[in-house]
């Protein structure tokens, strides 16, 4: 059996499958239909690139033959004739669908100029090549229009399999879900009332039945416990960074990773009901629902194109019945003015300041996806964090130690504790044995798992029981007022405490939480300071969002929110408040919101989903990133606005020329000069362009980021435990 990569179903593989080779790999799918989706854009990118080099190869000596003279002048201009035709009407064809189009909807666009300018261009320099006797000024424009066409050609190739890329979002999240499944079959071969084990595709399961879920495996389907306990990692849902005890009752989510122990779980949730199933639909719904921001040489084309069409029929009309010098000379003006006005620099106005942007962003840390995100970027006016590895670490860490026993420092206290926890594959466990890493540790004699509750385990000959409070009641370890307060203190700050007893008394306590990321304040505080709205939203509880809230100065909160519910808080944001929004998160369980939002902002060490659902990544795990994303775009977006100027003022300015302006002063040979006058707007407007772009290289980002390497003491958040004023409390009872 094998897994369709676009609709999920399950395709038995034989001969008779439908079958694509992909990048090398094989994939199965259940209808013609499925295959086709799934290879069109490798079909399409494919198309493009051909085009782009294809014309590209021919434009080099279009150009060599323009400028350097090396044949007859005849020879000359079939040989560009020859040459030209390709690139005009095989590579630039899908510019002429564009125009087409734009015709259709009555309107007129970047395509519409191209295709315009371009095709006049070609036409009247195949018309001076075959038919010379009636043009008695003879110049051509096939590199011109080639250049033109080339240009653009490769600005769309490069955004293109940008965009390819984050079409592999929904793949991925397909990836999430098993595609096997382990039902339990009463009255088969197993044991009396156990049932027999039966492997099916996780689509065949049916809402009631029994699964058995084992340690290390992903939950198949959404279903409630009946057997069984474990933690259950549910980030990737969720984003809660600690894994979740389950137990008879207690409900799971498909997708999630059985952590500990084997579950047995009744299916309540199955198909497109399961929450992993929404997740993807709504990332889906938010991608196409989205309208694609409208480039800005569109909407100046909108208004040019027409104009300049007026300009060139309204001379060659003036020329034709007022100047009385006939048709030639009037059509001459005409093609002109077309010519000339068509800016050459308008394909790399836009790709220019991309790039030295791209550049930019990229020496600090930052990718921008597209063109639309970076003018997205200048308006938004609320941000969007996600809090488990976005705001935090994404991990639990020691952050307080206390001891209530007199001869236990802290030191030791957390010893004794790491060697206990040393037999334990618990997230809590393994962070404590994390701060004691290369700290000689007491033997462990005895271990002992109880489940729910913490470990029991004997060590250098001292038992050790570290755990809850549940542990220490069912082991009669009397709490003190002093450890009550401190208990209650840590849980009012959303950390997990973690009581340790040594030889039947409380020696201590050692407070774990997800810590707050170097920068994170200060990034918050920046957005603010720029009269930016921001938020957090996070699957954590209520309890602990607010603590992390306070901490780095945000005010609205939204806690407990599953992936869909966060995608909702966006769209009201957007649709209620009318703001525009940037989602900042790392988790799979953010991809719905950031595909919502206006503009996603994925981190760069989070998974895969979101990074190819967000529009920029933040390549280095630092928040104040976004606030130098933000400022970056809104810099490259000035730069691409300025560009459009440039790539249309000379040109612009040498239309009065074309038009005829000199001609009463230098008669008709003044359009002998149109060449060199074309071929100088074409080289200053270039000349501009890229030199503007390369300005945008001396942007200086505000917030300097931690370049990948921690500022703090290597040893930890909290340096060297062994001396008590490094330890952020330590009281002694």
């Amino acid at each position: 059996m094998a897994k369709d990569p676009v609709c999920g179903m399950f395709v038995e593989e034989s001969p008779d499958s439908i079958r694509h080779m992909v990048d090398g790999k094989e994939y199965f799918f259940c209808a013609t239909s499925c295959m086709e989706e799934f290879t069109a854009p490798q079909r399409e990118l494919a198309r493009l690139k051909r085009q782009t080099i294809t014309s590209i190869a021919l434009t080099v000596p279009i150009i060599l033959l323009t400028y350097a003279s090396l044949l007859p002048r005849e020879v000359n201009s079939l040989v560009l004739l020859v040459l030209a035709s390709p690139v005009q009407f095989w590579a630039g064809w899908r510019f002429y669908r564009g125009f087409a189009d734009a015709v259709r909807a009555r309107a007129s666009n970047m395509d519409t100029l191209i295709a315009v300018g371009t095709t006049v261009a070609y036409l009247y320099s195949a018309a001076v090549t075959l038919l010379p006797s009636y043009f008695p000024f003879g110049n051509v424009y096939f590199d011109t229009s080639a250049v033109i066409i080339t240009l653009i050609l490769v600005g769309r190739l490069l955004e293109f399999r940008t965009k390819e890329k984050a079409s592999m979002a929904t793949r991925r999240l397909l990836d999430l879900q098993p595609t096997m499944a382990t039902v339990l079959v009463e009255g088969g071969r197993g044991k009396e009332g156990e049932g027999e084990e039966i492997q099916v595709p996780v689509e065949q399961v049916q809402e009631g039945q029994v699964l058995v879920v084992r340690p290390g495996e992903r939950v198949p389907v959404d279903g409630r416990v009946i057997d069984g306990f474990s933690s259950v990692d549910e980030s990737a849902i969720t984003g809660e960074s600690l894994p979740v005890d389950k137990a008879e009752g207690q409900d799971v989510i498909g997708g999630t990773i059985n952590k500990t122990g084997l579950l047995k779980v009744r299916a309540t949730k199955v198909g497109q009901d399961t929450v992993l199933s929404q997740v993807i639909a709504l990332v889906q719904e938010a991608r196409t629902g989205r309208a694609p921001i409208q480039r800005m040489a569109d909407r100046v084309a909108k208004y040019f194109v027409p104009a300049v069409v007026i300009i060139a029929v309204s001379a060659g009309l003036a020329w034709y019945f007022a100047g009385q010098i006939g048709l030639t000379f009037s059509l001459l003006a005409f093609v002109s003015v077309v010519i000339i006005a068509c800016p050459c620099a308008l394909g790399i106005a836009t790709p220019a300041a991309l790039m030295v942007g791209a550049s930019k962003g990229a020496e600090n840390g930052i990718l921008f996806k597209g063109g639309e995100h970076l003018e997205i970027a200048r308006k938004i006016n609320t941000v969007v964090f996600d809090k488990t590895g976005t705001l935090t670490a994404g991990r639990p860490d020691v952050t307080d130690v206390i001891t209530t026993a007199t001869g236990i420092d802290a030191q030791e206290l957390l010893r004794l504790a790491a060697a206990a926890e040393s037999g334990s594959e618990h997230p809590i466990g393994q962070a404590i044995v994390r701060k004691a890493q290369g700290w000689d540790l007491p033997q462990l004699e005895s271990f002992q798992a109880a489940p729910g509750m913490g470990v029991r385990a004997t060590c250098a000959g001292r038992q050790l029981l570290v755990g809850n409070r549940r542990l220490m009641d069912d082991n009669h370890v009397a709490m003190s007022e002093s450890a009550e307060s401190a208990l209650r203190s840590f849980e009012s700050e959303g950390k997990t405490a973690v009581l340790v007893s040594v030889d039947g008394k409380l020696a201590g306590i050692i407070a774990l939480a997800d810590t707050v990321k170097e920068g994170a304040r200060e990034a918050v505080g920046s957005l603010k300071s720029l009269g930016i709205k921001v938020m957090m939203l996070t699957g954590d509880n209520e309890r602990t969002a607010r603590a992390i809230a306070s901490t780095l100065g945000i005010d609205d909160v939204v806690a407990g929110l599953l992936p869909q519910q966060k995608e909702q808080v966006i769209l009201e944001l957007k649709e209620k408040q009318r703001r525009v929004v940037a989602m900042v998160g790392d988790g799979i369980n953010d991809a719905p919101a950031l595909a919502r939002a206006d503009l996603g902002i994925a981190i760069g060490s989070g998974t895969d989903v979101a990074k190819e659902t967000g529009g920029i990544i933040l390549i280095k795990n630092d928040p104040r990133d976004v606030v130098t994303a933000l400022e970056l775009g809104s810099k490259t977006v000035s730069k691409i606005r300025q560009n459009l100027f440039w790539a249309f003022a000379y040109n612009t300015g040498l239309i009065p020329v074309a038009a005829g302006l000199l001609v009463p002063f230098f008669g008709p040979l003044v359009y002998g000069w149109l060449p060199f006058l074309a071929s100088g707007a074409m080289a200053l407007s270039s000349v501009t362009v890229v030199a503007n772009s390369l300005l945008l290289g001396r942007y200086v980002p505000k917030l300097a980021s931690n370049d990948g390497k921690s500022k703090r003491n290597g040893k930890g958040k909290l340096g060297d435990l062994a001396s008590a004023e490094i330890m952020a409390k330590t009281r002694n009872g």
